[in-house]
């Protein structure tokens, strides 16, 4: 045997002895940060260094202050005393879109501030702070029995739950919000505070900020710098305030320091954010329902649309800025169901869910604890397979039928028709119509319409091939009308309407005084509109709505007798974007012959492809590598990229600081692997790993390739690193 075989045979025996000692430690749970200290112990077994206290306490000093959520959907952290946000890229593109023209193209060219002067007013962003957090279980559910119906159960818990949050706002002179967590079986109030001045600061180009795309997009391993920069402002109390020129960038007491001395493969870590929504435990006839009907259908839907997008996106430099954001949106939810599909499956989890079902039965045939618990998987079998039919008519009406601009802007005509139909005062009419084209100068500002007759034309082909036995008598009216020719009806209906341009809606808006509704009634945007919506409204919502109440009830009813079967397991709370934390070990992944945790830059090198937008890297990159000048943020003549971990994550975690032992920061959260995509429902420790930008690359490219070092000079860094060559 060769020296280097034995060397390869020696490697791999201790990858996987490493492998099989680290599988044993990964952590499962999305914790409530006012838990922790009953994972005090678990988390200290595995690596942290300081006390609880630091991420949480009542006393608002702990960490938590420092992580918002960012907008509607994302996490962020505060990484100054100034109130700078690190966050994702993809989190400040729509941001960045609303700020890009043809002359300043932020996603080609990035945006560094170069001072605080120069940063961007973000409108309509917002953040939110969490003060604090309190179980208000007993006070929300005093008085309610388990048993009760949902309808009086709801309009109690509304009013409860009303009250409470008056009452914290009167105490604390800040906002409060109320959810419930464990499908309705506790409830916690977020003591919150929403800043609404946001700027935007630092941005890198797609080329860095997006590198990838799709092909990379959840999957590991990863090459993406995907990171933006914002600052939170304040009025001169530091409090919440409208944008003002005069308000100051918002004095943060608590935020993250930055540790740059790296980590290695079985370091523990955390994930500190806001996860957006899970259903762990889901049963086996529901979780079915996901992986054979829901996730198919928005897959092969999807694959229509962007195909379509992106050929128009790349035969046009202004079309592309109008969908790149869209298009961000759509095709990341349509490559992460990809991956869990073939994750649950993989797994096998609907035979593990069945496994577990077939236990819970007998403990509640055997047990009386929970009188109603013998026959609810009975109740939900017949209640899920009884829906399926119409669950995969109206998977394709939302994403075929609804998944067409066009048909969705019918929509903005409606409360115009009101006006009509009720005969209201002509000044209600044009008050409503200011709205209608407000609304519109929106849409069209990111809308182009031979781009949307095409996904029309595509989407409609799909739509009358799986649902022919269903279609709305007006589309197949339509359809025979223009003799069966979908393309021929595409380009009727893109001529005629009066949404498909602000021009068609200004010349209608001018003549609608007259009182006369025809021209809405008779147009085929709003029509196609009205036929998908009466029809879902009439025959399909009543149903479905129904189901979803009873599965509502008897889901709280399971996981309440869940949590009695298995009293001594700590169960955690399905995500709903609230603030948790999440902890485990970096830890590496294989893929195929790879077996790997971290990337660096010089594997983004050896991907380019100067004919791709995706794998296009900037000359500026390439120089900075070539020369190896990295400045205090190589490693040994390598700059390190992205790297992988244990932890616990879903959408909602995007942008989320991920900590070392000490609390500090080495990295910030963007995504997860493919096949442990299905952690939504299913958390697997042999593949469910989070991806996260090194935060060493972060400061790599403000510094060196955005030349914003006067940003780092605010942030607090710890840590040591290897001197690169300059």
């Amino acid at each position: 045997m060769s020296k280097s075989h034995f060397l390869l045979i020696k490697n791999s025996i201790f990858i996987l002895i490493i492998f099989a000692g680290l599988q044993a430690r990964a952590k499962e749970g999305m914790w409530i940060p006012a838990t922790l200290k009953a994972h005090e112990k678990d988390m200290k077994a595995m690596g942290l260094e300081i006390p609880i206290e630091q991420l949480y306490n009542e006393n608002g000093t702990g960490l938590n202050n420092a992580v918002v959520l960012f907008g509607k959907g994302c996490t962020g952290e505060i990484i100054s005393t100034k109130g700078l946000i690190l966050t994702n890229h993809h989190c400040g593109y729509g941001s960045a879109q609303g700020l890009s023209n043809t002359e300043h193209d932020y996603f080609a060219n990035g945006f560094w501030a170069k001072n605080q002067g120069e940063e961007l007013p973000c409108k309509g962003l917002t953040v939110t702070f969490i003060r604090r957090m309190e179980n208000v279980t007993d006070r929300v559910l005093a008085g309610i029995s388990d048993t009760l119906n949902d309808i009086t159960r709801d309009s109690i818990v509304t009013l409860h739950i009303s009250a409470i949050e008056k009452d914290f706002m009167k105490s604390t002179g800040m906002d409060a919000s109320i959810k419930p967590y464990f499908k309705g079986n506790q409830y916690w109030v977020a003591i919150t505070q929403t800043y609404k001045d946001i700027r935007f600061v630092g941005f890198p180009p797609n080329s860095i900020g997006a590198f990838g795309g799709d092909v990379e997009n959840w999957m590991w391993p990863r090459h993406t710098g995907d990171f933006s920069i914002f600052r939170v402002y304040a009025g001169a109390d530091n409090k919440p305030a409208e944008y003002a020129t005069t308000n100051k960038p918002y004095n943060a007491t608590e935020f993250f320091h930055i540790n740059i001395s790296g980590y290695k493969e079985g370091d523990f870590s955390m994930v500190y954010g806001f996860p957006g929504t899970t259903d762990e435990y889901i049963s086996s006839y529901a979780l079915k329902q996901v992986y054979s009907i829901a996730d198919p259908i928005s897959i092969a839907a999807r694959t229509r649309k962007l195909n379509v997008w992106t050929e128009h996106m790349s035969l046009q430099r202004e079309t592309f800025l109008k969908y790149t954001s869209k298009r961000a949106g759509v095709a990341n939810g349509w490559k992460k169901w990809q991956g869990e599909v073939e994750g649950l499956k993989i797994n096998n989890a609907t035979s593990k869910k069945q496994a577990f079902e077939k236990s819970f039965q007998e403990w509640a045939n055997a047990d009386k604890t929970a009188p109603y618990a013998d026959n609810i998987l009975s109740q939900m079998r017949t209640a899920a397979e009884g829906v399926d039919p119409l669950l995969i008519n109206d998977q394709y009406n939302k994403e075929a039928v609804l998944g067409i601009e066009l048909i969705q802007q019918g929509a903005s005509l409606e409360g115009v028709l009101k006006c009509f139909r009720l005969n209201l005062p002509e000044t209600a009419l044009r008050d409503t119509l200011q709205k209608v084209m407000k609304g519109m100068e929106g849409f069209t500002k990111n809308y182009d319409a031979a781009t949307d007759k095409d996904v029309f034309i595509s989407l409609m082909s799909l739509y009358f091939s799986k649902c022919a036995a269903t279609l709305p008598d007006y589309f197949k009216a339509q359809y025979a009308a223009h003799k069966e020719d979908i393309i021929a009806w595409g380009y009727d209906i893109y001529n005629t309407s009066i949404l498909t341009s602000q021009d068609k809606l200004n010349a209608f808006a001018a003549s609608a005084g007259t009182g006369d509704s025809t021209k809405i009634i008779n147009d085929p945007a709003w029509q196609l509109y009205y036929a998908i919506n009466t029809m879902r409204k009439d025959k399909i919502l009543p149903v479905l709505n129904d189901y979803y109440a009873r599965m509502r009830y008897l889901n709280r009813l399971y996981l309440k007798a869940q949590m009695m079967k298995d009293k001594n397991k700590i169960f955690y709370p399905d995500a709903n974007l609230t603030q948790r934390v999440t902890f485990g070990q970096i830890k590496g992944l294989k893929q195929g012959k790879k077996y790997s945790y971290q990337t660096t830059l010089g594997e983004v090198i050896a991907l380019e492809d100067s004919t791709s937008d995706i794998f296009r890297v900037p000359k500026k990159l390439k120089d900075l590598y070539a020369a190896k000048d990295y400045g205090r943020w190589g490693v040994n003549g390598t700059m390190p990229l992205a790297f992988i971990a244990s932890n616990h994550t879903s959408g909602g975690n995007s942008g989320s600081p991920v900590l070392n032992s000490r609390g500090e920061l080495i990295g910030t959260n963007f995504d997860r692997a493919y096949e442990g995509t299905m952690s939504d429902y299913y958390f697997d420790p042999n593949r469910c790993r989070n991806i996260s930008v090194d935060i060493r690359y972060t400061l790599f490219i403000i510094e060196k390739f955005g030349g914003a070092g006067w940003l780092i000079d605010e942030m607090s860094i710890t840590g040591t690193q290897k001197k690169a060559k300059k």
